[in-house]
């Protein structure tokens, strides 16, 4: 067996200028090869595992020396032109991901290598797509780093460890979410233990002081390569000055950034010029010997700043990027004032229902002029909700006035949006016409493609600016689809939130990242029984192979690692699962778009209210008098009297083809349950749609011929019987609803479109609602979770 690539003729690799790499090339070279995914992976699962821990490895060898990273930059670039030469794209984005993570620390980089990297770049941009979208956006960092070079190091470790200055004000966290019912025990316990290794390294990189320092390093030394740089010297002088390291960080900061303001203007001569003056005030004075030509010091990029949450109900998203955003460094506009903060804070998620967000409407005896209050109240307590404390005696006194029967006047605050504030919402749903979405067809465009699945970044697809904003929540979902559907919740929640009030959408954009992790206990019978536990995360891996080696693979290698650390507690351990999650939000910026639905539930009682909830992956519905009923007994009673074991339903659904004549279908059928899922569950069948199936195989019906799998983007289901059925989304035994008598499912709407819809219904008594900016919208409300490349078809 042999780690060469196909296209692979020769072994000989180019020398790295004059350095001496302590890592030969051919070993670099052939851990490159281990790593690239190939067509046997899904076959072979072990070793696709493994492929994920050879590359961390592959970026340990050359993270802690220069040398080996610029070695591992020639390597990288040659095999990507081989790649491109022998037309074997399935290795071309891995490859680029892993030049472009070594770029990012490589201490100096010729001009030389630059000039190859980028034109190989450009290249890429007569791809299809994914190729041409990862390439330009690889070909304009590379562009920025060629005439200003360490800037992407710079404002990734800025933003990443909040660094306070007065140049780069934007910001970046890592959440991870953890589904408690996954991460128990010693589990979540391995996982906190490598978050807290990761943020207190070896090497001693734990204040902002030490980041400043490396910000300076690395910069000064990119700049200015070894033959003008002094990387042991520099550093010591850094390290002696202590506090006074951060007037040179800021200088750092404020020429890199004016230098980007300048543009491409000149040869970044004046750059370096102000560098090395820079370079020469902190190393002058501190040694008597020669400060130039010699050996460069290696600046590792430390993780970026995470936080580590066992989701349970008390868990509100909103709540925690308040929180950030309160806690930031970042001048005072940017921040949350007082009132808008205990507004939002007093209410809680269980409070705003899809439908509409409840709004208590609390009778008042007076009559709301301050002067006919009773003399013995303060006026400063008509606005109650400016203090906290205000807000808390209200929630003391709320239940003894209920009881007394006499209401009083709750506090509030009058706040009117402005045109900005109504943008912003309708700018996120704002795309290309031509990038329809499964079940939303518009008049125009071509309906055939609606079922397609849209991919990519959405900045290419959206012809409009849309607002900046200094704060980036990168949200990491880890567990299997359970967590995926509570994630859709809660985004579905801070959406309608932020319609109702916009505050955080003008300064956090969010970014979702999916690991997926099953149970350790999950034995394998009960998956085959009941389904992949992990449909989303499968998917992922089918459409992007770099996903399937280095994330899909990471989930099911935590729970070995659980066991080995168990096995050796007084072994060190290294920050593995950290380290991935850096590498996977740094490198992966081509989201996947999942439709997120809606999803009303009406039961047989009475007396019980409708409920209405979203879901993601799955729902199930099931009537429980023949759960217990074997397979072999609904088969035979099927043969002998032709009839299935089962209730009589009526179902309406819209079914939906390739070709767009959607054809309204109704009908009644008997049967003892459905599966009604999402994701698709093999290449062939990548439809953006749902897909029911019956627990029964399919019999004729009145007038219609029953198919095996039925695909709709809305569908209505109903008992036609005494009986009564459950129902379970996203396989979730948290949120089973017993006695339904009916179920309504539709693509859920993106409140920003439903903003857009009433604000011109106010002043228009038109019928075409998708009048005006509504037909550049995006009815629907996708969650997009990203990957390395999108989807590779």
């Amino acid at each position: 067996m042999t780690n060469r690539a196909p296209w692979d003729k020769s072994s000989s690799m180019e020398p790295t200028a004059d350095c001496s790499p302590t890592v030969p090339e051919p070993e670099l070279y052939r851990s490159v090869q281990v790593v690239l995914p190939r067509e046997t992976d899904n076959q072979q699962p072990l070793d696709n595992y493994n492929k994920g821990m050879l590359r961390w490895t592959l970026h340990k060898k050359v993270q802690n020396n220069p040398a080996n990273s610029l070695s591992l930059v020639w390597v990288l670039i040659k095999e990507l032109e081989k790649a491109e030469r022998w037309d074997s794209r399935r290795f071309i984005i891995p490859l680029l991901h892993t030049l472009m993570y070594a770029i990012i620390q490589t201490a100096y980089i010729p001009e030389e290598l630059y000039k190859r990297v980028y034109n190989f770049c450009k290249k890429l941009l007569t791809f299809p797509h994914p190729y041409c979208t990862v390439g330009l956006n690889y070909t304009k960092q590379i562009k920025t780093e060629r005439s200003i070079p360490g800037l992407i190091y710079q404002r990734m470790v800025t933003a990443e460890q909040r660094l306070k200055n007065e140049h780069y004000p934007f910001q970046e966290r890592v959440f991870v979410l953890a589904d408690p019912e996954v991460f128990s025990g010693s589990l979540a316990e391995v996982i906190l233990g490598d978050f807290e290794s990761s943020a207190s390294p070896s090497d001693g990189l734990k204040g902002p002081l030490d980041h400043m320092r490396n910000v300076v390093q690395h910069t000064i030394q990119a700049a200015l390569g070894a033959e003008q740089c002094h990387g042991p010297k520099l550093a010591q002088a850094l390290k002696d000055m202590g506090q006074d390291v951060e007037s040179y960080f800021q200088e750092v900061l404020a020429t890199l950034e004016q230098s980007m303001e300048e543009g491409s203007r000149g040869d970044g001569g004046a750059l370096r010029s102000r560098l090395l003056q820079l370079y020469s005030e902190i190393v002058d004075g501190t040694s008597s010997e020669p400060t130039s030509g010699g050996l460069l010091c290696d600046c590792p990029l430390p993780n970026p700043e995470m936080s580590f949450h066992l989701w349970t109900e008390d868990l509100d998203i909103w709540r925690e990027l308040a929180k950030w955003v309160r806690s930031s460094s970042v001048p005072e506009q940017y921040s949350i004032s007082p009132e808008q903060e205990d507004f939002e804070l007093g209410d809680s998620p269980t409070d705003l229902l899809p439908s509409d967000m409840i709004r208590l409407s609390i009778m008042s005896n007076d009559s709301g002029i301050e002067r006919d209050l009773p003399p013995s109240a303060d006026p400063s307590l008509s606005s109650s909700l400016e203090t906290a404390s205000n807000s808390a005696s209200w929630e003391q006194s709320k239940s003894s006035e209920q009881e007394s029967g006499k209401l009083s006047r709750r506090g509030g605050i009058k706040m009117k949006p402005s045109v900005m504030d109504s943008m912003v919402l309708m700018q996120d749903t704002l795309e290309d016409q031509t990038s329809l979405e499964g079940g939303s067809g518009r008049k125009g465009g071509r309906r055939g493609v609606t079922l397609q699945r849209r991919a990519g970044s959405s900045a290419t697809q959206n012809p409009f600016t849309k607002h900046q904003r200094n704060f980036t929540a990168k949200i990491v979902a880890m567990g299997d689809d359970r967590v995926l559907g509570r994630l859709a919740k809660a985004y579905y929640f801070f959406r309608k939130r932020e319609a109702r009030r916009l505050f955080l959408t003008m300064k956090v954009n969010l970014q979702f990242y999916y690991i997926p992790v099953c149970r350790v206990s999950t034995p394998i019978s009960s998956v085959k029984a009941t389904g992949d536990p992990c449909t989303l995360g499968s998917y992922l891996s089918m459409v992007d192979p770099w996903y399937n080696c280095n994330i899909n693979s990471l989930g099911h290698m935590i729970p070995k690692l659980a066991k080995m650390i168990q096995a050796s507690p007084g072994r060190p351990k290294e920050p593995f699962v950290s380290d991935v999650i850096s590498y996977y939000v740094r490198t992966s910026q081509q989201p996947v778009y999942f439709n997120i639905y809606f999803v009303k539930i009406t039961f047989t009682s009475l007396t019980k209210e409708p409920v209405e909830d979203v879901f993601l992956t799955h729902l199930e519905m099931e009537f429980p008098e023949f759960r217990h009923i074997p397979a072999s007994v609904r088969e035979k009673s099927r043969r002998s009297s032709g009839e299935i074991c089962g209730a009589v339903v009526s179902m309406k659904y819209k079914k939906v083809t390739l070709s767009g004549r959607d054809a309204e279908i109704g009908l009644s059928v008997r049967t003892s349950g459905a599966q009604i899922c999402a994701i698709p569950s093999s290449e062939a069948e990548d439809l953006n749609c749902l897909t029911l199936m019956f627990n029964e195989l399919p019999t004729k019906a009145k007038n219609n011929t029953l198919e095996s799998k039925i695909r709709t983007t809305s569908l209505k289901i109903r008992t036609l019987e005494s009986r009564s059925f459950t129902v379970t989304l996203d396989r979730d035994c948290r949120r089973t609803y017993n006695a339904v008598q009916s179920i309504e499912i539709s693509p859920c709407l993106d409140p920003g479109y439903c903003v857009q819809r009433t604000m011109r219904s106010k002043f228009r008594l038109a019928e075409d609602k998708d009048a005006g900016l509504s037909k550049y919208m995006s009815k629907g409300l996708p969650l997009p979770i990203n990957t390395f490349a999108g989807i590779i078809n």
